[in-house]
């Protein structure tokens, strides 16, 4: 039977939350979410609903321990306010007290999408300037300019092989070399913090088509360690995996109550985390990795007007960030709402707020406080507020936002150094 596969590459998915959580193994973000200082509203108000290890995060955050943030984005086009809530997440964790990580995909939008690199220049610096105008602090990097990152790629290659490509996304024989390479590129993309800067805990925030680059790196990283820490009954076992005999004698040697076998050494009277630690500082100082396994986090597709996923694919779905007053609000006018056949059954049955782009347009951006939300959300489900006025409240908003948004990202045009 085959595996169950997402396509991270198509412009339409259509995916079942709960199922694709269930089959690939994704927890729901709402038990981890107390053990933060704060909730942000992205995971208040159901946006980002799940996640792969955040917990080591959350902890980061608390503690006010070191830990890093990457997302990329590939500039295939324009951006536009699809991509506003990843780069939100992103600017949250920052202000954290993250490291901050942006990669632009240029390799990926070359191979996969057959964009220049002209172009994929052009579109990366716009979403740099998004990313600027959000307060974004921290590094950048062009795939196809980081040096450091395609030896990584190189290295992280030699563990994996394409059947494992072919089982995850669905590769084969007419699949192009550029397309693999793109995607090991991504690995290295992930794991780069941690070449930087020091190991760390290190989140991706992703939309869930984006699963399985994350399912591929975290394997990959485990796979580029020398060593594994296994907690036993009553001592706790380091076991190597491709460690020189230097290095197990070193993790003997740090430890008073050691013994060293073949292929693992076993320590008693200590915690797992200390021993984690040390052996960590162990791999580095002989030449390895010791990478931390990258956690993610995962949001919900903010809908086109037109319904579906917002695509540059589908120009009536998106509102891009320098479109025209007027342009703007015919969009608006015609987004696909959650309103009744006729008013009288809008005033009788409410509208169906769920299934409005605009009222989720105000949902994911346009509407910050909590209370305001609410109300619009009140009055819709009372039918106290036909469709025609709500888009025309929402056109507002959003002409505000791009105003200020667009002066903001100008602002921000010198920072932008390719």
């Amino acid at each position: 039977m085959q595996e169950p596969q997402i396509n991270p590459w198509s412009s339409t998915p259509s995916l079942d939350i709960g199922k694709t959580f269930a089959e690939f193994g994704i927890d729901p973000i709402a038990p981890v979410m107390a053990e933060l200082p704060e909730i942000p509203y992205f995971m208040r108000r159901g946006i980002v609903v799940g996640h792969r290890d955040y917990r080591p995060i959350a902890q980061a955050i608390r503690n006010r321990t070191p830990f890093h943030i990457l997302t990329g984005f590939m500039p295939s086009g324009h951006p536009h306010l699809g991509h506003l809530m990843v780069m939100k997440e992103v600017v949250w964790h920052v202000q954290q007290g993250g490291n901050g990580y942006i990669t632009i995909a240029d390799r990926e939008a070359h191979a996969v999408r057959g964009l220049s690199w002209e172009k994929c220049n052009e579109y990366g610096k716009e979403y740099l300037a998004c990313l600027y105008a959000l307060g974004f602090e921290g590094e950048t990097f062009f795939q196809s300019k980081n040096n450091r990152l395609k030896d990584l790629a190189f290295e992280a290659a030699t563990k994996v092989n394409f059947s494992e490509l072919t089982a995850i996304y669905g590769f084969g024989p007419d699949t192009d070399l550029a397309h693999a390479d793109a995607v090991i590129t991504q690995v290295a993309d992930i794991l780069y913090p941690q070449i930087d800067r020091e190991p760390a805990p290190t989140v991706v925030p992703v939309g869930v088509d984006q699963d399985p680059h994350i399912r591929l790196t975290r394997g990959i990283a485990h796979k580029m360690r020398m060593f594994t820490v296994e907690e036993r009954d009553g001592y706790i076992s380091v076991r190597s995996k491709n460690a020189p005999d230097a290095a197990m004698e070193a993790v003997k040697k740090a430890f008073p109550h050691a013994k060293k076998y073949e292929g693992h050494v076993d320590i008693k009277g200590v915690q797992c985390a200390d021993v984690k630690g040390k052996v960590r500082e162990i791999e580095r100082a002989h030449g390895g990795f010791a990478f931390f396994t990258p956690s993610s986090t995962y949001h919900i597709f903010m809908p086109g007007l037109t319904g579906g996923k917002m695509s540059s694919s589908i120009p009536e779905s998106i509102i891009s960030f320098y479109e025209s007053e007027a342009v703007v609000r015919k969009k608006v006018m015609s987004g696909i709402t959650g309103g009744r056949m006729t008013l009288e059954e809008q005033k009788r049955l409410g509208g169906e707020p769920d299934k409005c782009s605009l009222y989720l347009l105000n949902l994911f951006h346009m509407v910050t406080d909590d209370a305001e939300l609410a109300e619009i959300r009140r009055k819709c489900t009372a039918g106290e507020i036909t469709c025609g006025q709500c888009k025309k409240e929402t056109a507002e908003r959003v002409v505000a936002f791009l105003h200020d948004f667009r002066e903001k990202m100008n602002a921000a045009a010198d920072r932008i150094k390719v």
